[in-house]
Formats: C-alpha cells, structure tokens, sequence
C-alpha cells in the first residue's frame, strides 16, 4: 500500500520495526510490511529514523506538491542495475527502434482514449452517439497517421507526433466534457494552474501518476531523465512524460468517475483570487483514495491477474531489459 499523509501537522516516526503516525488526535503504529511508499505533503513532518527504516526496506519516500506533482524523493540504493542498463537506454534514444516504440506509446494512448469513449452512457440519445462515433473515428484517423509516419530517429518525427498527439487529446476531451454534470464542465484542458475543478483533479492525478511511473523507473534501474520523445534538456523526469502516455486513462476514468456521481463539492476544493483551482485536503484525500483502490484493483492483462500498479512495475521491467539489449 502507500502511506499517504497530507495533512499539515502530522507526523511520521519510527518505533522498533514500524511507523507511528501522530496527531493531535492521537498517534497510530503502522506496520512496515506492505508498505510500497510514503506519501509526504507540505506541513507534514517524518524524522530521520522513520527515513532510515524506509530506506532499509526499499520503500520510497515521495515529497508532494500542492498539486499532486512529487517534489522530491528518497529511496533505497539498491535499485537496480543502473549502469548496465542507462548505458543501453542512451543507445536506445538514438536507434530507430526507438522511433517504433515512441509511435506504439501514443498509439496506445489514443487507443486508450478511444475505448474511455465508448464506456461513456449516452443514454440512448442518437445525438450523444453520433457525436462520440465521429470522435472515436476522427481519433482512429491520427492512428493511422501514426502507424505511416517514420524517421531515422525521434527527433524527425517528434513535432509532428507531438501536433497529433495534441489535436487527438482536444478531440476526446471536449468529447468527455459533455458527459459530465454541468457544473463541472470545462472550456478546454488547464495545467498549471488548472482553472475548474475538473482540471484541478485531474492535474493532482497526473501528479500522483507521474510518482508511481518514476519511482518504478528507479526500481527498475532506469534513468528518468533520458525522455524518448520528450528530450533531456529540461532538466526534468522526461521519460516519465513519455510512459505516462500509456496509464493517464486510468486517472481520467477515476476523475470523470467521481464527477458523474456527483461526490466533489465546494468543500473539496478552493479558488483562489486569480481565479485557479487547487484541492484541499478532503478532495485530495478522496481522490486519492479513488485512485489507490483502482491501482490496486486485480484485472486481466496477458491472461494473468495483476494489479494496475503491479502492471506499471512490471512495464518498467520489461523497458529495463529492453534497454540493455543495445549495451
């Protein structure tokens, strides 16, 4: 499980073999088995003992932003064979094999895009259907175009890729919008800062996301700084920019989730005097609620039974060991 803590005030420190989180309404022992991360927001503390006894158990220490992005992390050094396969995944960046892999990742993500479509309840209105038919082909029309574009290496294919890879995401999201209650319905995608409730759960989602893809890289030995199709001049985790592309359908299921029910109210988000959007603790703590009982949910992938997260891991596995093959 991940330990998450994202109230201001709560801390976190060690006790024998365990953790003890403490409050003022208390304190409660967590046992160290279990556990795969620490969560840490701003005001929350953890002592250099409990920092100890994570490391000492390969578990992860996440420090969060505002909204939901990791700020930092600490983990454990026995992660992977990290020269082997960096000296492969630098290799790798330069091959047209790469080429291939980068257009199968957004492939994918619009494939994604394309079957969260046509989940959606158009309630027997014709209308509704023809609208989300058309977009569900429009979408399949950047697939091909995908499929038929090459180049010697990324950097030739990497502006248009990333032009159709924008024009497909506003094709499902203003398709999306209009599944949602009125009220939460949005002009078009806001980053940072998001302007609508909607943007800022799905922004603290990515965040959460962006967290679990990079704390699997680093297990698996990756380095995640040495993007594919996002290159490494930004000083930034790129590659996780990269492979985030084939898991964000899982935070827009939980998000348009949520707000089909009706469950987010005032009382789970703020607006601030420029008009932005950020969740506060309640709507933080729903939501990532939400998303850890669907990570954690066991479904069907490759006739075997695993977790969402389980599946995240393994992938970056699989790209580890891909990478050394061009050592």
């Amino acid at each position: 499980m991940d330990l998450v803590i994202n109230t201001f005030g709560v801390s976190l420190s060690r006790d024998n073999e365990g953790f003890v989180i403490s409050n003022h309404d208390g304190i409660q022992k967590i046992p160290v088995a279990g556990i795969r991360s620490i969560q840490l927001s701003r005001g929350a503390q953890i002592s250099s003992d409990a920092v100890l006894l994570a490391v000492e158990n390969e578990i992860e220490i996440i420090f969060m932003g505002q909204s939901g992005m990791p700020m930092g992390r600490i983990w454990s050094p026995k992660y992977g064979s990290v020269s082997t396969i960096r000296k492969g995944q630098l290799t790798f960046t330069f091959e047209h094999d790469a080429v291939d892999w980068i257009k199968d990742v957004i492939s994918k993500k619009i494939q994604n895009q394309q079957a969260m479509m046509l989940m959606m309840n158009t309630s027997g209105s014709p209308e509704m259907q023809r609208v989300v038919d058309k977009s569900i082909n429009r979408l399949e029309d950047y697939r091909t175009k995908i499929s038929a574009l090459d180049g010697e290496i990324v950097s030739d294919i990497s502006s248009t890729l990333r032009g159709w890879e924008g024009v497909s995401s506003k094709i499902y999201f203003d398709t999306m919008n209009l599944f949602l209650p009125e009220q939460y319905r949005f002009e078009s995608r806001s980053q940072h800062p998001a302007m609508d409730v909607a943007n800022a759960m799905l922004n603290y989602g990515y965040g959460i996301l962006y967290g679990r893809i990079e704390g699997a890289l680093i297990k698996a030995g990756i380095d995640p700084y040495v993007g594919v199709m996002h290159r490494d001049d930004y000083n930034r985790p790129v590659l996780v920019y990269d492979v985030i592309e084939l898991y964000r359908v899982w935070i827009d299921y939980v998000v348009f989730s949520l707000l089909c029910q009706n469950v987010i109210t005032e009382e789970h988000y703020s607006v601030r005097g420029d008009g932005s959007y950020w969740l506060e603790p309640l709507g933080r703590r729903v939501l990532i609620q939400s998303l850890n009982d669907y990570l954690e949910e066991v479904i069907e992938e490759k006739g075997l039974q695993r977790s969402r997260s389980t599946q995240i891991g393994l992938y970056a596995q699989n790209l580890a060991q891909k990478f050394k093959k061009y050592v």
